[in-house]
């Protein structure tokens, strides 16, 4: 069996609705995945399985999640020793010691290339960061500009599908693929 992180793009399933954790968890279980657990509410999935290619992983959650929920949800599912490697490769250390809510990944589902990281740094704030790390990328958000335009510059459009995770979830959701 291979622990994996399964990330929900969002949750929201229409005004007022949201997907509940426990539901998402007997989903996960009605799929055959085992140990199946969820931290905090904001559809992120830790899970066990027989080892098998990810792309399958994922479009296994999405049918189901759309079968149990009505609606399509990009889902983005990463192995443990992947998810280990992303957490490690955090460029902005001191900053996430300092402040767990302002530095996040947005992980992705297709490596972000170089020309996208490119043609994003114009966005970047005074006293922001970003920077590419195996193909997901890494964003310190300032206080001082607590409108980024990054927020909007990185969207499905732009990098194709992907998810953001501040450092907080990250490291949680490392520990939790230890366990």
């Amino acid at each position: 069996m291979q622990t994996y992180v399964a990330l929900l793009y969002s949750i929201v399933l229409s005004e007022g609705r949201r997907v509940v954790m426990s539901d998402l968890k007997a989903m996960a279980q009605e799929l055959g995945l085992k140990n199946a657990r969820t931290l905090v509410a904001t559809g992120n999935l830790v899970f066990e399985a027989p080892a098998t290619e990810i792309a399958d992983l994922e479009a296994r959650l999405e049918a189901a999640f759309e079968r149990a929920f009505g609606r399509h949800v990009h889902i983005i599912v990463r192995g443990a020793g992947d998810w280990l490697r992303l957490a490690a490769g955090n460029p902005f250390p001191a900053e996430s010691a300092a402040a767990t809510d302002q530095v996040a990944v947005r992980v992705m589902r297709r490596p972000v290339s170089e020309e996208d990281v490119a043609t994003l740094r114009p966005y970047v704030g005074r006293d922001e960061k970003m920077q590419a790390v195996d193909g997901d990328l890494w964003i310190f958000f300032s206080r001082a500009t607590p409108n980024s335009r990054l927020l909007t510059a990185i969207g499905h459009k732009r990098l194709g599908i992907g998810t953001s995770r501040n450092w907080n979830t990250v490291r949680k959701l490392a520990d939790m693929v230890r366990e």
